[in-house]
């Protein structure tokens, strides 16, 4: 290869008709070198279906540049090749499976090949630090081990495809305010015990093929020319043989990047534009040597996928194949947090009343990850918006489940609760309350979007650096704006709006039924979440109505809640984040330095610190580091719903667990589960360890619990199983480890581990399996 050659490979093209598919305008690849037979190396966003694909219609490359010289309609536009819009990434860990990871990625997977792409810009393995991170339905949630376990699966589904995944995004890039900006300082300790950790997993386990370096800079060094991570730890602690990308726009520098660990620059030459590589060639900065790395890191994967042995082409989708995969993978996502006796609702029910808000989707439309609020999929919103070929809306699945001896009904509800629709014609709330009063049954569908770009939280201005209201009021199911992919503010175009959604459960709550039924004994709540939300305590409890989380859902929306709620579908989803009590979360106690940073450092840039280590998700409510949240009898007065909690149309008993040695640093854990209800159904079994108290001797105070295993079973009424958990000393999540930052290595702390066994991370639902002693893999 010529230097020019190696130079224009180093990078993405401009937006250009690609020359071995005319019909597509794209702007999310690196072009081929025909004499050289480097075919064109074409990638994908996601990580929640193929979006922003690299073809949008031929006809947009006449369209106009914007100020800096690009067309950007190639990046995302609704004439986008057309892919299956799946439910949210989170939905996904939600299933604690990795079976159902590994679905996820086959249907990925199919979809590249007949799209001809090369590379999925995912899985996301970001943790949901922030229960308000407007990305958080791209991720795995709040504990590293469920969040590597499924990347692992949705890894390898990809890769043995003949494809490349990449692991995004590299790291510690749990905030999208600022994001471009933002400096993260972080603790070594907190750094390798939590959101390092996924990704280590996802090198070691799952051999992911490349990595994603983030906008953000991580303890003084931008992320794409962070030599610590992406040399240092990446490659010779973790023996990364992959190549490292950036995300779109991300890199800052010409010379440092390509010297600490960056390989290619995305979507087009500017930091690696040639002359300014020429120029640092020239100065000695850089060498030729150094460019061939880069490259031949990248060509390995590329020869190791045979993307250099296929001819780029494109071929049908089969989209009713997708669509039958994304409903049964929604369906085992779903969560049944609570359930008084409403569900499952009966197929041969009158009446059935939908109700949602006016100025939300969720009793709208079919909602996934990444969309514009009020608009439909394909118009913008984020890397994650796919372009499906079809929605299933609430209604058009509540109608098919209940079939033609039933009606549906659909009012939506304004802001102030005082007026609403019912079918599309105006009326009073008292007219549809009354409407509910009657029916046989009543949805009422709620939840918090989100989309890339901005966390929901309300800022002084469009800066983003001051809060002119508490964190956690995102958290809120009231709390919306028009675009969430951009910075809300108190006023303005963007303000941060009230949808008056806790007001109106209430008031429905306290509506006398007509129909021979309590009204909170027929009335289901079904939240389609971005990730947690704050639910008020009214609603929490046998007083309130049954409550389902359905997540983003992606296209087969309808379908999938119909699923549930008509039980043709047993729930058996988990929670991958804690949802807390409104007014009692990590976020009503955290500081300004946590969210959204302070000023400080270089060009006063805002800073973010986590000074709260180790304790995030499920681990601060255990910790209870601010004081607030005692725990008392096994259940904690922060927590609605603990992380791993979920219920079942059937029941089931556990067995006292037993732990055995299997070798040095190995053991097992194994109980019986036996369904003792009438319906099939799974359970899904849950191991936790406390650490000795020599923990803390290495560096932070460890939170009480941590998840180390889980296994799903599904049994037929009676039926009983024995489910085995291993658990590893030397595994690559470090089960029984800490960071120990003096020493610069994992150490096991001296003295006796607690195995919990059980069904969720709350005291309650756990039970003493036993103690181990990893220095002489003793177990009493």
């Amino acid at each position: 290869m010529t230097l020019d050659q190696k130079l224009q490979q180093l990078t993405g093209a401009r937006p250009e008709i690609l020359p071995e598919l005319p019909q597509c305008f794209g702007g999310r690849h690196v072009s081929g070198i025909a004499a050289l037979d480097i075919p064109t190396f074409r990638i994908t966003n996601g990580p929640v279906g193929l979006g922003q694909n690299d073809c949008v219609s031929a006809e947009l490359a006449a369209g106009p540049s914007n100020p800096f010289g690009v067309n950007g309609k190639a990046y995302t536009h609704p004439s986008s090749a057309k892919a299956t819009a799946l439910p949210s990434a989170l939905a996904a860990a939600a299933s604690f499976d990795p079976a159902v990871a590994g679905l996820y990625g086959e249907v990925i997977a199919t979809e590249m090949h007949d799209l001809g792409l090369h590379v999925f810009e995912a899985p996301g393995l970001n943790l949901a630090r922030l229960p308000i991170l407007g990305r958080n339905f791209e991720y795995f949630g709040e504990d590293p081990f469920l969040s590597g376990t499924m990347a692992v699966a949705e890894i390898r589904a990809i890769q043995s495809r003949g494809l490349i995944a990449m692991a995004k995004h590299f790291a510690a890039n749990e905030q999208e305010t600022n994001r471009m900006t933002i400096q993260t300082t972080v603790d070594r300790q907190t750094l390798r015990e939590l959101y390092l950790l996924p990704f280590e997993m996802a090198v070691k386990d799952g051999k992911v093929a490349a990595v994603m370096c983030a906008y953000n800079f991580v303890n003084g060094q931008s992320s794409c020319e962070n030599r610590e991570l992406l040399t240092d730890v990446l490659r010779k602690d973790w023996g990364f043989g992959g190549y490292v990308q950036t995300d779109f726009f991300a890199q800052k520098s010409t010379v440092a990047p390509l010297r600490n660990g960056l390989d290619h620059e995305m979507p087009m030459p500017m930091q690696w534009a040639p002359a300014k590589l020429k120029t640092a060639l020239a100065a000695g900065d850089i060498t030729e040597a150094m460019i061939d790395q880069a490259l031949e890191r990248r060509y390995v994967q590329a020869f190791k996928a045979g993307i250099f042995d296929r001819k780029l082409a494109l071929r049908p989708i089969d989209y009713a194949a997708g669509g039958r995969k994304a409903r049964e993978i929604g369906g085992r996502a779903a969560v049944l947090l609570q359930n008084n006796g409403v569900l499952p609702l009966s197929g041969k029910l009158r009446s059935l009343v939908l109700i949602g808000k006016a100025s939300q989707v969720y009793a709208q439309q079919a909602v996934a990850g990444g969309v514009v609020l009020g608009e439909p999929m394909g118009s913008g919103g984020g890397s994650s918006d796919v372009v499906p070929q079809y929605t299933v809306s609430p209604v058009e699945g509540l109608r098919a489940a209940l079939g033609a001896g039933g009606t549906v009904q659909l009012v939506l509800v304004d802001d102030a609760n005082t007026g609403a629709t019912i079918d599309g014609r105006a009326a009073s709330l008292d007219e549809a309350l009354a409407l509910a009063a009657g029916a046989d049954a009543v949805v009422v569908m709620a939840g918090t979007v989100a989309e890339e770009g901005a966390d929901r939280a309300t800022f002084a201005d469009a800066t983003g650096k001051a809060l002119a209201e508490p964190a956690a009021a995102g958290l809120s199911l009231d709390w919306y704006a028009r675009r969430s992919n951009l910075i809300a503010t108190r006023e303005g175009d963007n303000a941060a709006k009230h949808s008056g959604t806790s007001a109106l459960l209430e008031r429905l709550l306290r509506t006398r039924s007509l129909s021979g039924r309590a009204m909170a004994t027929k009335t289901t709540l079904v939240l389609k979440d971005n990730a947690s939300a704050a639910l008020p305590a009214a609603l929490i409890g046998p007083r309130g109505p049954a409550i389902v989380e359905a997540w983003l859902p992606g296209q087969e929306d309808g379908n999938i809640v119909a699923d549930v709620l008509f039980g043709k579908v047993n729930p058996s989803g988990r929670l991958p984040v804690t949802f807390p009590v409104a007014g009692r979360s990590f976020l009503d106690h955290a500081s300004a330095a946590q969210f959204p940073g302070v000023p400080a450092g270089e060009g006063n840039r805002q800073t973010v610190t986590y000074a709260e280590r180790l304790a995030i998700g499920y681990r601060w409510y255990d910790l209870d580091p601010a004081g607030v949240c005692p725990e008392r009898a096994g259940r904690n007065p922060c927590v609605a719903f603990p992380f791993g909690h979920g219920l079942s149309y059937t029941s089931f008993a556990m067995s006292p667990a037993r732990i055995a040695a299997t070798g040095p640093g190995t053991w097992q854990i194994t109980a019986r589960v036996t369904n003792t209800g009438r319906r099939r159904g799974a359970e899904v079994a849950q191991v936790y360890v406390t650490l000795p108290a020599s923990a803390a001797s290495h560096g932070a105070r460890q939170p009480p619990r941590r998840l180390v295993g889980f296994r799903r079973i599904e049994l037929d009424p009676g039926e009983s199983g024995e489910v085995a958990i291993p658990l590893d000393a030397n595994a690559t999540n470090h089960p029984l480890s800490v960071w120990d930052e003096a020493r610069h290595e994992w150490v096991i702390p001296a003295g006796e581990v607690t195995v919990w066994f059980g069904r969720s991370s709350a005291g309650s639902d756990l039970r003493p399996a036993g103690r181990i002693d990893p220095a002489r893999s003793r177990v009493r």
